[in-house]
This record gives structure tokens, sequence and C-alpha cells, in this order.
């Protein structure tokens, strides 16, 4: 534990970002007693699920600043978590339009656009897809993938650092980091594609149910836990930022990365509670909104 090598600021702001922890869940655990009483049996669980992404990445960035030797599974949960919450997003987003059955009525002879972001924002030249089941089973593969695949490569990191094969720092080709961490990016960005590709096609349907901020909650999300860490642990291997003793550069990088994440998730947490407190009605069917339009061009 770090906290017996810490002088009295340091424990003042180990003890901020406790606190800061602490409310973030007790905020998260409001929100889903209010989620679980107001919203239909069918999307109540991916509320909950979306919702307690911010609150779990805080704590175990807490656990992992208090216990510095617990980072390799406190990083294991958070990874594990969150992939489950990218695929839970996806659904969200189906379920808000009434459900696949729905969705395919709705748009039935529409096409999605895939060339987006992150995989293929250059390429325009890629064709329209049509809105179909069969495209839909394939989204929702590409992000129930990572679901599988993503605790599966943490487990093996697990493995491979209790057995002194792994380093986080050593980049090197021989090393077994920088093979997982290309192997976790790639089935990060194909994962993170069919989001993208729903939520350019949905959010006009669902404007009326805060679709776009919600995505803009998920976006920093993904942004601030893997982006962000993945850029402090760089400048951390090429010493960008000086060692503390007892700490090393790398170990302070960390240190700093679980600073900010509880920061940042705390925030998130807030702003989520507001976004997400809201009516839940459906979406009226495509006929009953054929017929008003019907209605209001034949009214003089």
């Amino acid at each position: 534990s770090l906290s017996a090598g810490l002088d009295l600021p340091g424990r003042f702001l180990f003890a901020i970002l406790t606190l800061m922890m602490l409310i973030a869940n007790l905020v998260f655990i409001e929100e889903a007693v209010y989620l679980y009483r107001k919203i239909p049996s069918s999307k109540r669980s991916i509320m909950i699920w979306i919702n307690a992404a911010a609150p779990v990445i805080a704590t175990t960035s807490c656990i992992g600043m208090w216990i510095p030797r617990s980072t390799m599974f406190t990083e294991f949960t958070a990874a594990l978590f969150f992939a489950i919450v990218i695929h839970k997003f996806l659904i969200m987003m189906i379920k808000e339009c009434g459900g696949q059955k729905m969705l395919l009525k709705r748009f039935e002879n529409g096409y999605f656009k895939i060339s987006t972001s992150p995989c293929c924002c250059c390429c325009l030249c890629l064709p329209r897809v049509r809105i179909t089941r069969r495209t839909l089973f394939w989204l929702k593969l590409g992000t129930f993938q990572f679901v599988f695949f993503r605790p599966a490569f943490m487990f093996l990191s697990i493995v491979l650092w209790t057995n002194g094969n792994y380093s986080l720092y050593n980049l090197s080709p021989k090393g077994a980091a920088i093979w997982i961490s290309c192997f976790v990016g790639v089935l990060t960005i194909i994962a993170l594609w069919p989001v993208v590709i729903v939520f350019r096609h949905v959010k006009t349907v669902l404007t009326c149910k805060k679709i776009i901020p919600k995505f803009a909650l998920y976006q920093f999300i993904v942004i601030l836990n893997n982006l962000q860490t993945a850029i402090i642990n760089i400048l951390a291997k090429q010493r960008f930022i000086p060692c503390a003793p007892p700490l090393s550069s790398s170990a302070r990088g960390a240190y700093i990365t679980q600073q900010l994440l509880i920061m940042e998730m705390f925030l998130i947490t807030l702003i989520s509670r507001v976004v997400y407190r809201r009516r839940y009605d459906d979406l009226e069917p495509p006929e009953c909104m054929a017929e008003e339009a019907g209605d209001k061009k034949q009214t003089p």
C-alpha cells in the first residue's frame, strides 16, 4: 500500500478521491433504484449496466490507487465490465427503437453507412449495406466478440504476469505485451464500429430519448479509459513522466491514470444521472407515424 509513505497533502488527495468514488457509487445506486422502478423490464437491466460503467471504473481505479500491486486485477475487472457495456449500448439503441422487429420495420428500405469511424472513416467508396436481420446479427456479433476475447486476453496477461513473462511496459517485439496490446486494439476497434454504424442511423429517430448525449458520455468513457490510459503509459515508458521515489516512472504513470479516471468517472456519473433520468415511453409504431403524416397533409 502507498498510504504508509504519503505526506499530509498526499493523504488529503487520496481521501478526496476516495470520497468522490463513494459519492459516484451512491449516485449510481440511487439512479439504479429509479431505473428499476420506472423502466419496463425489457430495458431495465441494460440501462443499469450502462449507468454502472463509470462507477465501476472509478471503484477499480481507486482500489488500484490504494493497492498498486492489484493494478492488473483491477484493470481486468474494468476491461471485462466495459466490454459488456459496449455490447449493451448497441442493444439499448435497438431496444429504444422498439426492438429488432420494429427497427427492421421502421427502416425496411434503408441502408447502413459503414464508412464510419473508427474503422473505415476514410473509406468513402464502401457500399451501403441493406438493413436486414442478417446485418443486425453481424453488428451484434461485432460487439459480442469483444465480451469474449477481451477478458480472454486480459486473463492470459495475468497468467503470463504471474509467471514473470509479461510486463505492460516491455514493448519490445520479443515481449508478449506488444502483441497482446495490438490484438486487443484491433478487437476494440471492431467492437466500437457497429455501435457507431447503428448510432448514425437511429440518432434522428431517438433524439427524443436523448441518444446523442448518451452516446457522447459513452464515447467519453471509451476515450478516457482506453486512449488516455495508452497515452500516459507511452509517456511513462519514454520517461516523459519523471520518477518520484518510491514510485518509478511507469508506476507513477499508472498512479496518474487512476487519479484522473476517478475524477473523470465521478463527473460522468453525475451527468449520466441527469441524462438518463427521464420518462421511457416507447416510440410510436411506424404505421401510426405514417397515419399522422397523412392526416396532416389532408388537413386544410
